[in-house]
């Protein structure tokens, strides 16, 4: 499953003239152009942009409902606010949760907010519903060009790129604790898990969770993928493969058995690191600021552990995504709505978004400061990389298997056998 991951925008007769002799740009950012002839290119756009202006631009942006998102979204919307002084704003930023953000779109796009932060596989179906806006042309800075190659191709459907790259960090890895764990000990199921129940200790995943769940069977080499994003296909049952489908779910609802091992979600998680009882826990960036105040000086984090199968250990997979912003395709300031979603995908945007929430970003300058880059929740993300897949899955996958990774978690199975079985006719249904 390893992959290499990488119109009409207001062509209409009243937009065409806010754009008139708009064209890329080679900028990276809205500050610091050298080349002459597409600076002047921009800034006629942005003229026209200006110009064509009369009233007061209203717009609303939704983003993440963490503190640490609406903080440095507000500071950046004031920054552009600053940038073009002759021009009223009223721009409203909205707590919209990115995994319900399809959701909430698409039960009524028109209302939807004109700018919005969602995962990767939700592109589909927002494209699908005509709810996104094409990206065909630029203001400031070419997304293809700034951004990780990966992160184009995923914000890419037919050809056309339909939202822009914002971070390249929505996956998973281990956030631990060095007073307890080693380098040596976090490379395993089994020696975290002796470390903990010999201090005491807990360690946290969310097994329970179809998103993190998957990073077994991925790891194990059996698959689980959509091709379409509504029609999956999964071997997770298979009695004839190398591994099998029950050789892995018993590794599992035996790490489960520990003493140690806490299935819990995000939060309880933060929060039992906080309290000194949790030393180690299979997260994201998101939960950055949490483990480094849980941890402090100890604080540290790797790649995925391997776990035992059959007496062999093996790799754990995960899941890879992206988090794009997208224009949505009804606003009534659609230009307005895209230069916004430029600014705040910039360079100088990702980096201080980067550095508030602790996510990752996808400017390729962004991501290579050494602020960034040494930071060890993406260096271990960057590690984990290596074993990561493309979040494509269909709706049927989720539900499915979280409840196949509960089963597993407290054990409530009599046939681990016919628990696959059940929980692959859900799954590809």
């Amino acid at each position: 499953m390893k992959k290499k991951l990488v119109s009409l925008l207001l062509c209409s007769a009243l937009v065409a003239t806010t754009f008139a002799g708009c064209g890329k740009s080679d900028k990276n950012d809205t500050q610091g152009a050298t080349d002459t002839k597409d600076t002047a290119k921009t800034d006629d756009a942005i003229a026209n942009l200006i110009a064509s202006t009369d009233k007061p631009v209203d717009l609303t942006l939704w983003c993440s409902e963490t503190k640490e998102y609406q903080t440095v979204m507000a500071e950046l919307v004031e920054d552009f606010k600053k940038q073009y002084p002759d021009v009223t704003f009223n721009i409203t930023i909205g707590a919209e949760s990115e995994a319900n953000c399809r959701d909430d779109v698409l039960k009524d796009p028109e209302a939807a907010a004109d700018v919005f932060v969602f995962p990767d596989d939700q592109l589909y179906d927002l494209v699908n519903a005509n709810a996104l806006q094409s990206l065909d042309t630029s203001y400031t800075y070419d997304p293809h060009e700034a951004n990780a190659e990966q992160t184009v191709a995923a914000a890419t459907m037919n050809g056309k790129l339909y939202a822009y790259p914002l971070t390249a960090s929505n996956g998973y890895f281990l956030f631990y604790n060095k007073k307890y764990l080693s380098e040596e000990d976090v490379k395993s199921w089994d020696s975290i898990l002796k470390v903990a129940e010999e201090n005491k200790k807990t360690v946290g995943m969310e097994v329970s969770g179809a998103w993190y769940l998957y990073g077994f069977f991925a790891g194990a080499g059996l698959e689980m993928k959509s091709e379409d994003g509504i029609k999956n296909t999964c071997n997770w049952n298979a009695t004839d493969t190398e591994i099998t489908g029950a050789q892995v779910a018993t590794a599992i609802a035996q790490i489960c058995k520990s003493p140690a091992m806490k299935n819990c979600v995000n939060e309880d998680a933060q929060s039992f690191a906080k309290d000194g009882e949790m030393i180690a826990d299979v997260n994201g960036t998101w939960a950055t600021n949490a483990f480094k105040e849980a941890y402090g000086d100890d604080y540290a984090a790797a790649k995925l552990p391997t776990f035992t199968v059959d007496g062999k250990q093996i790799q754990m997979g995960s899941f890879a995504g992206y988090k794009f912003m997208g224009v949505n395709s009804y606003s009534k300031n659609a230009g307005w709505a895209m230069l916004l979603a430029e600014f705040l995908t910039s360079e100088t945007s990702q980096t201080k978004i980067a550095l508030a929430t602790g996510e990752g970003p996808s400017n390729l300058v962004a991501a290579s400061s050494d602020s960034i880059a040494s930071a060890p929740a993406l260096h271990a993300l960057s590690e984990q990389a290596e074993f990561a897949d493309l979040q494509r899955v269909g709706d049927n996958y989720w539900n499915s298997a979280a409840t196949l990774g509960q089963t597993l978690a407290d054990g409530s199975y009599d046939d681990i056998q016919k628990a696959l079985d059940l929980a692959v006719e859900g799954i590809t249904q």
